[in-house]
């Protein structure tokens, strides 16, 4: 009983120094809303979300994005998994369900990344819901073995979206400006092919971590024969 107890107390702390904090924040914060809506005009896009992710705080998604590869880096690391299970075809009426689905997902990915200039969506929306399809699509069998075994196009999906974002970085320094400070004119056709080339990295990666494991190659033996 004293054992659990004394277990509780760092949790009984941190929650006494979090509640603490909380009440003690102002009632009317001071804050940075007002300076970002003024320069609203000049960031590239009519969204302020979007401004903020893509302009103002470009490096911390930048770093988001680079964590994501990381990710994949990390699970491809541990072993190569069999594609066999993902030239399985489904039920038939998963897979007429899945090929009704699947180019509406399609469709609503790109409308997301589309409508985030405007309103609330960009690369990340749409790449979860992109993902998802590829999710799909691996579970219903529709992904055929040797696509998935390109480890070449893989890859190069995989990190084409840190690319873009950090040759768009250099490009602008080249250009005699700071690293990711869009100029005038310009700011809104760049952020959205930042985030075109975002959602195609970020669909993949997430389809890339359900599938669990580098895809083998051909030749390679299975994880199971590996000692």
């Amino acid at each position: 009983m004293i054992r659990r107890t004394i277990g509780w107390l760092p949790s009984a702390l941190a929650f006494g120094v979090l509640s603490w904090a909380l009440l003690d924040l102002p009632a009317n914060p001071p804050g940075l809303a007002d300076a970002a809506l003024r320069s609203l005009e000049r960031s590239g896009v009519a969204n302020p979300v979007t401004a903020v992710l893509l302009n103002y705080r470009g490096y911390d998604t930048l770093l988001e994005v680079a964590v994501l590869l990381l990710a994949i880096v990390a699970v491809w690391s541990l072993q190569p998994i069999s594609t066999s299970s993902v030239a399985e075809p489904a039920a038939p009426i998963l897979s007429s369900l899945l090929r009704s689905l699947l180019p509406l997902l399609l469709l609503t990915s790109g409308y997301l990344l589309w409508i985030g200039a405007f309103a609330p969506g960009g690369a990340f929306q749409g790449g979860a819901l992109l993902g998802g399809a590829i999710v799909l699509m691996l579970l219903g069998g529709l992904f055929r073995r040797r696509l998935w075994q390109r480890l070449a196009l893989l890859q190069a999906s995989l990190w084409v979206g840190l690319a873009v974002f950090i040759g768009v970085g250099m490009g602008v320094m080249f250009g005699g400006g700071r690293f990711l400070e869009y100029p005038n004119g310009h700011a809104g056709n760049l952020i959205l092919l930042i985030e075109t080339a975002a959602l195609l990295s970020i669909s993949v990666t997430l389809g890339a971590l359900f599938f669990g494991g580098r895809p083998s190659l051909d030749g390679e033996p299975p994880p199971e024969a590996n000692p």
